[in-house]
């Protein structure tokens, strides 16, 4: 049994297709599906059943690769020991993004994170907040962004900023005419918010107390703000929105943007990994630099955006 094999299964557990697999792993299709095979003939069981469609992993199979992905980040360990020792911010380095944070946040990290780390090859993909818990078990991932706190005792999280909640209130809203925001105003409103999946519409969910009180007007399969938005100018309700979102609007719509009273709703946004910290000197180093940036870029008036270490 080798490490090389194992990571071959787990390819092929993910991919449930041979072809893509060996795409996946850099090997061309018949020298993945012979190392398979003589890991099966070494451990005398069949960890595929390559007679469905997509290929399924059978029972025993299922217990194999779960123990794989361990054994292959153990042996993945020794490589980040010696690359922590030598203080290198290179290599690949897989990082998922909550779909309400990529937008707004990545544009303004990703150029500056790359020329500052040139060895760096920053492999970044979109995914819900489960979804990001799922690989960085599998060990698939290395590090997510996403709204914390979350609730697992083996992810650990580094909070990077806190973001508050902006109300998007048109001319025909009430709203409109106030200053400032409080939840108790979102009662008799028609709040637009993002389908099921975001965990930014349960945080929307839990400011307007709209739960088990207020039932929605209409079900909205939005899973972008943009789109609240246009449904909100269009006289349906009002939205809201994250901060480093609004703050894209054009001028004519930033008009329509009202800010919470102090203390203002906000939700914290966090580097979350694995409590195995692999690569974690690159971690903290993204961390450390993202804030930074974050920092410089965004004027903030009376609202605090950076919060403690």
């Amino acid at each position: 049994m080798t490490i090389t094999q194992l990571k071959y299964c787990i390819a092929v557990a993910e991919f449930r297709n041979f072809t893509s697999a060996a795409k996946h792993v850099y090997v061309t299709q018949p020298t993945l599906s012979m190392q398979i095979q003589k890991l099966e003939q070494e451990l005398d069981l069949k960890i595929f059943d390559r007679t469905q469609k997509p290929i399924a992993l059978t029972a025993v199979g299922e217990k194999i690769i779960q123990q794989a992905h361990l054994i292959v980040a153990e042996s993945e360990r020794i490589q980040d020991v010696i690359q922590q020792e030598k203080g290198v911010i290179g290599g690949s380095f897989k990082l998922g993004i909550i779909p309400t944070v990529m937008s707004t946040l990545l544009p303004l990290f990703l150029q500056t994170i790359l020329k500052a780390y040139p060895k760096l090859i920053l492999e970044i993909e979109e995914m819900a907040t489960q979804q990001i818990i799922e690989n960085l078990e599998k060990g698939s991932l290395d590090a997510g962004i996403a709204a914390t706190p979350l609730d697992y005792d083996h992810i650990m999280e580094k909070p990077l900023y806190y973001e508050p909640f902006m109300v998007f209130a048109p001319k025909h809203s009430e709203l409109n005419k106030e200053k400032k925001i409080n939840a108790s105003m979102l009662k008799n409103e028609k709040v637009l918010i993002l389908k099921d999946g975001h965990c930014f519409r349960n945080s929307a969910l839990n400011i307007c107390k709209i739960i088990h009180e207020v039932p929605l007007p209409f079900e909205i399969k939005s899973g972008n703000f943009e789109t609240l938005v246009q449904l909100s100018e269009e006289g349906l309700g009002i939205t809201l929105l994250p901060y480093l979102y609004a703050r894209k609007l054009s001028d004519r719509q930033q008009v329509n943007l009202k800010s919470f009273e102090s203390p203002e709703p906000a939700r914290e946004v966090s580097m979350i990994y694995h409590q195995r910290k692999l690569k974690l000197h690159i971690i903290e180093a993204l961390h450390d630099k993202i804030r930074a940036i974050i920092r410089g870029a965004i004027i903030y008036d009376d609202i605090k955006i950076i919060g403690p270490k």
